[in-house]
């Protein structure tokens, strides 16, 4: 490492001469300054923190680059697994209940008809056969081959590589939705 690489060693050096450029890809990145701001600031200190390893094979401006791509990537990942949790607790059937005491939220109407004859209804059949249709791909999958085709739930996980828990738990949430359905758009009526 040369001596010029050495006094620069300091965070307050490298954001007077490599914050702009930090900035700026950080922002051509997210488009977002805040962001950006909280980026260029985690690899400032990601790189006091690290100085002693620098070995002086790149410029300090390259290494900090470096840096700020490996604390972006940091970024996208969380904010994909963020986002990935609020959609599925959105989705999530559980939300009808509260935690506190196991109780619906809102309950569901009495089902007055009998099932018999529902099943010899072609418009109940059909609202039912949109409600599957407008399940996730996999909750719609495995309740069409278990519950409308009559396939052994062995069957059902061996095809669709699951275990016989999650297959329970797709079950159990693709009952709650298609209630939900059949609650707004058949017993709601």
């Amino acid at each position: 490492m040369s001596q010029k690489q050495l006094s620069e060693m300091n965070p307050q050096t490298w954001l007077q001469e490599h914050g702009d450029v930090l900035y700026r890809f950080a922002l051509s990145r997210c488009k977002d300054p805040d962001v950006a701001s909280d980026l260029v600031q985690d690899t400032l200190l990601s790189a006091w923190k690290s100085h002693a390893s620098f070995a002086g094979e790149s410029t300090v401006s390259t290494w900090l680059i470096g840096i700020l791509k490996h604390k972006w990537i940091d970024h996208l990942r969380k904010t994909i697994r963020q986002r990935e949790q609020v959609q599925e607790a959105e989705g999530d059937p559980t939300a009808w209940f509260d935690h506190n005491n196991g109780a619906w939220k809102d309950k569901p109407n009495a089902w007055g008809d009998d099932p018999a004859s529902l099943c010899q209804n072609q418009q109940f059949l059909g609202t039912l056969q949109t409600c599957v249709d407008n399940l996730p791909a996999q909750q719609a999958l495995v309740f069409d081959m278990r519950e409308l085709r009559g396939l052994d739930a062995d069957e059902v996980c061996k095809v669709c590589d699951i275990s016989a828990t999650n297959l329970h738990v797709i079950l159990h949430r693709a009952r709650l939705r298609l209630r939900a359905c059949l609650d707004t758009n058949w017993f709601g009526k």
